[in-house]
């Protein structure tokens, strides 16, 4: 490997709409581009169940529209790469992104780590989140199936994710602090011509109120004349409250190195760069009036066309060139046949998924035997299946089955001394999971993701025993973030299991924990129940806290 081959003319962090947009661009130009995802490539709009409103595209999921673009991106040339970015240099000519799978450096970085959903802080809405507050409308919209919602926001989302809830809600009230939304007339009017919508104006959430079961009853201030009503579903049933009132920016990473606002977003120029030359920032992560795709894809091709200029002068400065690698190295060996799609189409591994995970596979330490417990049913099969081409791939995997467990079909990590890892994934890992499972695979292995000191003291140090359960849904973003952070702690300790379940298939967990939210993290049997996503760190302080560790 040569020096140069971890230098980029661009590293892009974050593979939302923006990033994606960005690295076509650069790509295009024939500029040596990387894509730094930690999660799942697409963003927040891969939740979005319907988009109708992209220029030139009638009507699309979020999850294709973005798919979509991934692959303009990478077929131009762009790299992408599955690694969280735990910190960056951003003074010299060459910057450098220190990331879970090693240092890289880059002429130009784009920030593009978009935003997290805000609380609105009424009475409860902590108490209860996971157990009638949310978030997300495709994650856990189906758990308040035949019941009342109230939906907190006057803005697109709140308008969007309303229509969504319709088709579990009974009815669905939406109470919007102005005297008017803020989103599309003509959205606003489908919303308002809803038969299951009603709109309340000028009216806030002050507080809810419930028991273990659930919200029962909702005070609701009307600002405009200075009421206060309570709020009960009809035949005094729980009922649900989803809150879509805007976001917070994930700005953590460049706290101290760029110039933010008093919200915390990035200030940026015209040409998307910050105060601080050769560094960028584009989509939600950015001030703007208006958080949608399209200006996010807007933002990404500003930020392109600056970029593009910025490794010119770098070349010419330096003397250095980054290498494209799809121009001048030799093509990556041919993935066996069987693991590739079939014209039929219904394969889990697709042929843009093979390179990374052969990357994995190639760096992983030792061999690992998934042993899926399985009666034989459907699921069962389908998670075989599945599995059996992921282990075409690379003689590093193997597959071996046994009818013998709780809660069937589930796969474990089994390593080569014949130990389990304490590892496992309950039903079949496609979604937002499948990478979380890769990812679980390889700190199984070894050497896996780096950590921390402090928290590998912390793990090393656990000496008794400590169960995880955490419930998920595939469609939701935030729940990979917890399973990782747990297999990964089951990994590095052999008093911890950690067995992720997609809550969908296994009502009997989902009505015993009370989980109407995801990611929810039971700890111990319900020695404690955590909703929200956790990575290692924040787990490990939670995990102290209720003294499991």
């Amino acid at each position: 490997m040569s020096a140069n081959d971890n230098l980029y003319d661009a590293i892009v962090v974050g593979g939302g709409p923006a990033g994606l947009t960005a690295a076509l661009y650069l790509a295009r130009a024939r500029y040596r581009v990387l894509v730094v995802e930690k999660d799942r490539f697409g963003g927040q709009i891969t939740i979005t169940h319907e988009v109708v409103n992209y220029p030139g595209v009638e009507k699309t999921s979020g999850e294709e529209l973005t798919e979509t673009m991934r692959r303009q991106a990478v077929n131009f040339g762009a790299e992408v790469m599955l690694a969280e970015v735990t910190g960056l240099k951003l003074d010299s000519d060459i910057k450098e992104v220190e990331t879970s799978r090693g240092t890289l450096r880059a002429f130009a970085v784009l920030i593009c780590t978009g935003a997290n959903p805000r609380k609105v802080g009424f009475i409860g809405e902590d108490e209860f989140r996971g157990h009638g507050v949310a978030y997300c409308a495709t994650c856990d919209g189906e758990f308040f199936t035949g019941k009342e919602l109230l939906v907190i926001g006057g803005g697109y989302a709140s308008a969007e994710e309303a229509m969504f809830l319709t088709r579990y809600a009974t009815k669905v009230t939406i109470l919007v602090r102005k005297d008017a939304f803020s989103c599309a007339k003509s959205i606003a009017d489908e919303v308002m011509a809803h038969p299951k919508i009603k709109v309340l104006f000028n009216h806030e959430l002050k507080s809810v109120q419930g028991s273990d079961m659930g919200i029962l009853s909702a005070e609701i201030f009307n600002n405009k004349t200075g009421e206060t009503f309570t709020y009960k579903a009809e035949g005094d049933d729980t009922f649900g409250v989803f809150v879509f009132a805007g976001y917070v920016p994930n700005t953590k990473l460049v706290a101290d190195k760029v110039a933010l606002n008093e919200q915390n977003y990035i200030i940026t120029d015209a040409n998307q760069e910050t105060n601080v030359k050769g560094v960028f920032a584009a989509g939600d992560v950015c001030i703007k009036t208006l958080r949608q795709v399209v200006t996010a894809t807007a933002d990404g091709a500003l930020a392109a066309a600056a970029m593009e200029k910025v490794a010119a002068q770098m070349h010419d400065k330096t003397g250095l060139v980054p290498v494209v690698p799809n121009a001048t190295r030799k093509a990556p060996e041919e993935p066996r046949a069987s693991a590739l799609p079939s014209e039929e189409g219904g394969s889990f591994i697709t042929a843009e998924m093979v390179p990374q995970l052969n990357m994995v596979f190639e760096r992983m330490a030792q061999k690992i035997t998934l042993r899926v417990h399985t009666a034989g049913d459907d699921k069962g099969k389908e998670l075989v299946s599945a599995l059996n081409e992921m282990v075409a791939l690379t003689d590093k995997l193997s597959l071996e089955t046994t009818s013998e467990g709780e809660h069937l079909p589930y796969a474990e990590f089994i390593r080569e001394d014949g130990s389990a890892v304490g590892a496992a994934f309950h039903g079949v890992p496609g979604g937002h999971e499948l990478n979380s499972f890769i990812l679980g695979l390889y700190n199984a292995a070894g050497p896996g993701q780096a950590v921390e000191e402090p928290q590998l003291e912390a793990i090393k140090a656990i000496s008794k025993d400590v169960k995880l359960q955490i419930l998920i849904s595939l469609s939701c973003t935030m729940c990979p973030d917890l399973v990782r952070a747990c297999q990964q702690m089951a990994a590095l300790s052999p008093k911890v299991t950690a067995h992720a379940y997609d809550v969908g298939l296994y009502p009997d967990l989902r009505a015993k924990y009370k989980v109407m939210s995801v990611p929810c993290l039971v700890v111990n049997d319900g020695q404690a129940i955590s909703f929200g996503k956790k990575k290692l760190p924040e787990l490990i302080d939670y995990l102290k806290s209720i003294d499991a560790i």
